[in-house]
């Protein structure tokens, strides 16, 4: 089949065909915080959708323990992505040993619920450190070589806490709206060499980690669902696919937006 067509007389790559249009197959994807939870479940989705996945936390038992679930397309890296000293390392030993990263994936992440007024400067700090200034260094590190290859795709993960006022997370939101202008930033500088950026907000997430910060806050979780017009929790596999799709080819023509994956929470009552 010819992979070009013409439009107003310049030739454009053709669309893939329709069954391979959501396909990883031949991609590299490195993939922060993928051990557990939403990490895990965008790990399991990319390999299924034929993408080989890397996969790096700070838990080597954890790490080994998923990849012997995500099967033979996954490998893990111990890594510690607070450490900015470490991130070109990270990016280079990925190349070298598994080849061109085509995607990246800005999981990792942690939160602080704390009332703001008890929230220390240190506190905030870290907070801001591993989920904007760690982001930053590791998109910047594999952004200069998909940069010069001109084709990549890099996604971060965003929040509900970006979209909207949620009491006592004072620190986690302001790193994930930061996360969200970087996004539309990136996206501007890099779109034309190729790379495409963008965020998915999750909503409200089932996973071992919010079902215990849920039970221990039965108010929020009330009212979360009340402005949710769904009615339900999401599964980590609804990230995962959302993610296969920003990454894949049948989002070609999108960069610099932040997707709700959230049952409508983002514009509930």
């Amino acid at each position: 089949m010819n992979n070009l067509s013409q439009s107003n007389g310049a030739a454009v790559a053709a669309n893939p065909e329709p069954a391979n249009v959501f396909s990883l197959d031949g991609k590299l994807a490195l993939i922060t915080g993928g051990g557990t939870g939403i990490g895990l479940e965008i790990a399991r989705c990319m390999t299924e959708a034929g993408a080989t996945v890397v996969i790096t936390g700070r838990r080597e038992e954890v790490l080994r323990d998923a990849v012997e679930g995500l099967g033979v397309s996954a490998q893990y890296i111990v890594n510690d992505i607070t450490d900015l000293t470490l991130i070109e390392g990270l990016v280079a030993q990925v190349e070298a040993t598994y080849g061109p990263l085509d995607i990246l994936v800005n999981n990792a992440g942690i939160n602080l619920k704390k009332p703001a007024l008890e929230v220390t400067d240190e506190e905030f700090s870290r907070i801001l450190h591993t989920n904007l200034h760690s982001v930053f260094a590791l998109t910047r590190e594999c952004a200069k070589r998909m940069v010069a290859r001109k084709k990549g795709v890099i996604l971060m993960i965003s929040s509900m806490a970006a979209y909207y006022g949620i009491d006592r997370v004072v620190a986690y939101a302001a790193s994930k709206s930061a996360v969200e202008g970087m996004v539309k930033v990136l996206a501007s500088e890099f779109s034309a060499q190729g790379v495409r950026v963008n965020a998915i907000a999750p909503g409200f997430i089932e996973t071992e980690m919010s079902r215990r910060a849920m039970d221990s806050d039965p108010d929020r979780r009330d009212r979360a669902m009340r402005r949710t017009p769904m009615g339900s929790f999401g599964q980590p596999d609804d990230i995962g696919y959302a993610a296969v799709f920003l990454a894949s080819p049948a989002a070609r023509y999108i960069t610099g937006v932040s997707l709700p994956v959230d049952g409508g929470n983002s514009i509930g009552f």
